[in-house]
C-alpha cells in the first residue's frame, strides 16, 4: 500500500502557497475545485506583511495539516522540519517588483539564501522530490514569440534576479548531487485571496473603494494571464508526474496589455476611465512576458482550464464579498 505522502509547503500562507494547500486538502467547490489529496501537509511560513494565516482557516482542522510559523532561512528549523517530511514545495518567497526595487536585500536574503538553506537541508535529509516555484520574470523581456524552458535567463528587477539565482542553484543542486529537483516558471497570477498590492487585487480594491488607480507608462506592457486554480494543478502534476532536473512553464493563455487589462476591471467595477491615473513608468519595467507552455501540455497533460472573462468577473466578486479580508491589509500593502 502507498504511504501518504508528508510534504512541507513554504509560503503556505501566502496567496499562491494557500491556495496549493487549500486545494490539497480542502474539499471540492468553489476556490478549491480539484479533488483532494491525500497528504500529510506542513506550512512554514515566516508571516511576513503579505502572509495571512487565515488563507489557511479553511483547512485548519484538515487531519494531518500542521502550521509552523518560522523563516526558511533558519538553519536548525528548516532542517528539523525536512526531516519530518519526504517532499518540499517551495513557494516561499519576496515577489513584489516594485519594493525590490526600493531594496533588494531582503529579495536576496530570502530568495536566494532561504532557497539554499532548503536546498541543504533537502539534500541531508535525502528528500525524495524538491519543487521550486519560479516566474516567468527570470527571462526578462520578449518582443514576440514565447520563450521556451532551454531559453536563458536574463533577469531585468532585482526580484526578478534573485528568483533566476535560486532556480540555478535548485537546477545545480540537481546536477551536482542527483536531488530531485523540479522547476516550474509561471505568468502573471490572479484569483481569491491575493495580497492588495498586485495589479489586479490593487485596482480592484481601490475601485471598489471609491478610489483611483495608476497605469504605468504607456499601458502597452503586455502580461500573459493565469487564474491561481490552473497554477496550482500545474503544480501539482509537475509533482507528481514531473522529471527530475527538468523546468516547466505553466501559462494562463490569455495575453493583455496593461491598458486592455484596465479596461477589463473598470468595466468589471462599474468605474470609468476618469478614474486612472497616468503614471511615470516602473524602472526597468520589462515589455512582455510570454511562456510557450507545450512540454507541460505534452508530457503531463496541462491545459489552462479557467477562462479570464469567467475568471476575472469570480474575482471581482470575491473581493466585493470578502471585504473583512482585505480591507484591514491596505495599510500593509502601501510602499
Amino acid at each position: 500500500m502507498k504511504s501518504v505522502p508528508r510534504i512541507l509547503v513554504t509560503g503556505g500562507a501566502g496567496f499562491i502557497g494557500s491556495h496549493y494547500v487549500r486545494t490539497l486538502l480542502g474539499p471540492p467547490g468553489p476556490g478549491h475545485a480539484h479533488a483532494q489529496t491525500q497528504a500529510q501537509v506542513t506550512v512554514l511560513d515566516r508571516l511576513t506583511y503579505a502572509g495571512n494565516p487565515a488563507n489557511l482557516d479553511p483547512v485548519r482542522d484538515r487531519p494531518g495539516f500542521l502550521f509552523v510559523h518560522g523563516d526558511i532561512r533558519d538553519a536548525d528549523l528548516v532542517d528539523k522540519l525536512v526531516s519530518e517530511h519526504d517532499e518540499i514545495v517551495h513557494f516561499a518567497a519576496e515577489s513584489h517588483v516594485d519594493r525590490s526595487i526600493l531594496g533588494a536585500a531582503e529579495f536576496v536574503r530570502t530568495n536566494v539564501l532561504g532557497t539554499q538553506t532548503l536546498l541543504d537541508a533537502a539534500l541531508r535529509n535525502r528528500i525524495s522530490t524538491f519543487v521550486h516555484i519560479s516566474t516567468d520574470e527570470v527571462y526578462g523581456s520578449i518582443e514576440e514569440g514565447s520563450w521556451t524552458e532551454d531559453a536563458p535567463v536574463r533577469p531585468n528587477s532585482p526580484y526578478a534576479a534573485s528568483k533566476a539565482s535560486a532556480d540555478l542553484i535548485a537546477l545545480a543542486y540537481h546536477r551536482t548531487h542527483g536531488l530531485d529537483v523540479r522547476v516550474t516558471r509561471c505568468s502573471n497570477n490572479y484569483g481569491p485571496h491575493q495580497f492588495p498590492e498586485k495589479v489586479i487585487p490593487l485596482f480592484i480594491t481601490r475601485l471598489l473603494e471609491g478610489g483611483r488607480v495608476p497605469l504605468y507608462g504607456d499601458g502597452s506592457h503586455v502580461r500573459d494571464w493565469l487564474h491561481v486554480d490552473d497554477h496550482v494543478r500545474g503544480v501539482e502534476l509537475v509533482r507528481t508526474r514531473g522529471r527530475a532536473g527538468e523546468i516547466y512553464h505553466i501559462g494562463g493563455g490569455t495575453e493583455l496589455s496593461n491598458r486592455e487589462l484596465t479596461s477589463a476591471l473598470l468595466d468589471a467595477c462599474g468605474a470609468h476611465w476618469s478614474r486612472v491615473d497616468h503614471v511615470e513608468d516602473r524602472k526597468g519595467h520589462d515589455r512582455r512576458y510570454s511562456v510557450d507552455w507545450t512540454k507541460i501540455r505534452e508530457e503531463l497533460g496541462y491545459r489552462p482550464g479557467k477562462d479570464f472573462a469567467t475568471g476575472l468577473a469570480e474575482t471581482v466578486a470575491w473581493y466585493r464579498e470578502n471585504r473583512s479580508w482585505w480591507q484591514p491589509l491596505l495599510g500593509r500593502a502601501a510602499l
